[in-house]
């Protein structure tokens, strides 16, 4: 049995960064000698993937893949742009992408011990990226939505490569109508949907949380009005039924013309086309939206770093 402690273990996690069961294997390998194990560990990558694990990947990019009635997008992160432009980082996401297209749920963690084609699981790969690129990258969330009878309709604002950007967009029309018209539509839709931002595809839809947030503050300005209650009541109803109405897609004014809700830009498609359309569903990933990026003091940086 090696000479080593629960602290020796303690201690060589809070080194590398490694988990205990690889820290613990390490230490019995080495006989107890912690920096041996460190050496181990950081030859193994284990060290450098765990202990960059702890940084902020708020960077990266979002991949979309269709294959006819289904499409998926999915958003892989790391800590900063430049390694969104490296080759090797690409090819993970475009590669887990396409995989994630047969994923039976959205669920990342399945999807990470699916199979990658390259070989292990793309989970292992993911680790491999860490260890070799030298940034934190996480696979972050996925979606998918599907049709029974139309298209899915991809889109990606500003690729960087074909189906990879920082905005990446999935339009699904349920319909019988010719395939081309449903392209078109379904591109002029994406490219509204990737600038207007809506928050969910009809009003029912929108976040109770969201919905109850904007009530407060509507209270607080018609509080303020000083009007008659029963005003102030109007008044936040109005702003509620406008806030809905701006952020539901369905609702929403289409960009191209400043004036049709969307609604009607697809009725009058699918009369266009002679078969009825419905737009059913849509992903809208941006990169990095809801995390926070931690703000690095450069001065500070290089004064710990010269202290330590």
């Amino acid at each position: 049995m090696a000479a080593f402690t629960a602290a020796d273990v303690k201690k060589l996690r809070e080194k590398t960064g490694a988990g205990m069961m690889d820290a613990k294997k390490a230490l019995e390998a080495a006989d107890g000698d912690v920096e041996a194990a460190v050496d181990a560990l950081r030859a193994k990558g284990l060290a450098t993937a765990q202990k960059k694990s702890s940084r902020t990947a708020a960077e990266g990019l979002v991949g979309v893949a269709v294959e006819g009635t289904r499409g998926v997008a999915v958003e892989v992160n790391s800590e900063t742009d430049f390694v969104a432009k490296n080759d090797q980082f690409q090819d993970f996401v475009r590669k887990t992408t396409q995989a994630a297209l047969s994923a039976s749920s959205d669920d990342v963690e399945a999807l990470k011990g699916m199979a990658h084609p390259d070989g292990g699981t793309i989970g292992d790969k993911l680790t491999d990226n860490v260890a070799t690129i030298g940034e934190n990258q996480q696979v972050r969330r996925m979606k998918t939505v599907a049709v029974e009878n139309g298209l899915v309709v991809p889109y990606v604002h500003n690729a960087v490569s074909p189906n990879l950007g920082k905005i990446g967009v999935l339009v699904a029309l349920e319909s019988e109508a010719d395939k081309d018209a449903l392209e078109t539509l379904g591109r002029q839709l994406a490219m509204h949907i990737a600038a207007a931002f809506p928050q969910a595809l009809n009003a029912e839809g929108l976040d109770p949380a969201l919905i109850e947030r904007e009530r407060a503050i509507a209270k607080e300005k018609a509080a303020e009005s000083g009007k008659p209650e029963n005003v102030q009541e109007k008044m936040v109803e109005g702003a509620i039924g406008k806030f809905a109405k701006e952020n539901a897609l369905l609702s929403q004014v289409f960009v191209m013309d400043n004036k049709t809700p969307i609604e009607q830009v697809v009725a009058q498609a699918g009369k266009d086309a002679g078969k009825p359309i419905v737009l059913k569903d849509y992903v809208r990933f941006q990169l990095g939206e809801g995390i926070e990026k931690e703000e690095s003091d450069f001065a500070a940086e290089v004064a710990a770093a010269v202290k330590g």
